[in-house]
């Protein structure tokens, strides 16, 4: 394949990555995931958060691709950290990013994955699209018994549909995603049970654990004509060891979800927020935010302790790979809080509190 045609087909992948042909209109009269009654958020087809518009047209797509400054990362970006190799049990609190925005979350004597993406590629396809820059921070064959998955939402560099299959058999792990996501995640393996649920509703995990799902300024799709067809979510994890909320992607909007997350469960102990994909901001801006943006989120929830992720594993936008990193540490300075405060996380860096 000619050099041009090959960086098209990955450019084309990496915009699918994100969702980003999910422009397109759909032909089709009927949402192939979800069958529900139309609330304030879903008009019998599509879900949607009010007052909030993520959606960027073909135009923008052709206009960001044409205009792409991008500054390229190398092939491999090795973590300082070796990969973890965790304990089967943890009764406090123990996290650990795999990279990306997946982590591992030990907590009370359960263990929780978070949108595990083992993939080298975060594509719809094996030959194109982003490709990691490190291995995961804990390989699949050394996670520890699983006893739940939480998935926000189903962009490539969150539903890693083939290794959630692999992680579903070996460890029949209690699935838990937005409405919606079940149908993709069958896909995967139809013996796969799926609990889903609407913002505002929760999954009790046992033993003083449970899980809230919470609005995110996103948006899903899955392929070109499924846009806003799933749900997409942000999760409250509630323990013995506290109130822990976890973000996939978001934009700040007006900053009244992060609001009423602190109004309803207090703030949190910890807050796992998105810092990097942030570039160019007239297109990234409502669905992704900025270091500045997440310190912002983090100061709104009045969090005890934040860590960042989304960044340094897929180059998914165009800021460099040490910008995400760079930005926060300034953001933190303006903002006169302590860099430990909000720590950039690395593959296989352990945080424990």
């Amino acid at each position: 394949m000619k050099r041009r045609s090959l960086l098209t087909v990955a450019s084309a992948a990496t915009v699918m990555t994100l969702g980003g042909v999910g422009y397109a209109a759909h032909r089709r009269n009927a949402n192939p995931y979800y069958s529900g009654p139309v609330s304030d958020h879903f008009d019998g087809k599509r879900f949607f958060l009010p007052g909030v518009d993520t959606d960027r047209g073909l135009k923008d797509v052709a206009r960001w691709q044409a205009q792409r400054r991008r500054t390229p990362w190398p092939k491999s970006v090795p973590s300082p950290f070796p990969a973890d190799r965790p304990p089967e049990r943890v009764a406090g609190l123990r996290v650990v990013l795999i990279g990306h925005a997946s982590y591992l979350v030990q907590v009370a004597g359960r263990n929780i994955l978070i949108d595990p993406v083992f993939a080298k590629r975060a594509s719809p396809v094996r030959f194109a699209g982003p490709k990691r820059v490190n291995p995961p921070g804990i390989a699949l064959a050394d996670l520890p018994p699983i006893d739940a998955v939480l998935i926000t939402h189903n962009h490539y560099d969150h539903l890693d549909g083939p290794n959630l299959a692999r992680i579903w058999q070996a460890h029949q792990p209690l699935m838990v995603a937005p409405l919606g996501n079940d149908a993709i995640l069958r896909g995967y393996d139809d013996t796969m049970h799926v609990e889903t649920r609407d913002w505002g509703e929760s999954v009790d995990l046992g033993d003083g654990l449970s899980v809230h799902l919470t609005p995110a300024n996103h948006w899903s799709a899955r392929g070109i004509n499924d846009r806003r067809m799933a749900l997409w979510c942000a999760f409250a994890i509630l323990s013995p060891q506290g109130f822990h909320y976890h973000v996939g992607d978001t934009g700040l909007g007006d900053g009244s979800i992060f609001q009423a997350v602190r109004t309803r469960f207090g703030s949190p102990r910890l807050a796992t927020l998105p810092i990097g994909a942030y570039e160019p901001r007239w297109f990234m801006g409502p669905q992704h935010v900025d270091p500045a943006e997440a310190v912002e989120i983090a100061r709104i929830l009045g969090a005890e302790q934040a860590l960042g992720h989304h960044w340094g594993t897929f180059q998914l936008t165009d800021e460099g790979v040490e910008r995400p990193a760079e930005d926060l540490a300034a953001a933190l300075a303006t903002a006169g809080m302590a860099p430990e405060t909000f720590l950039a996380l690395r593959p296989g860096q352990v945080w424990q509190g």
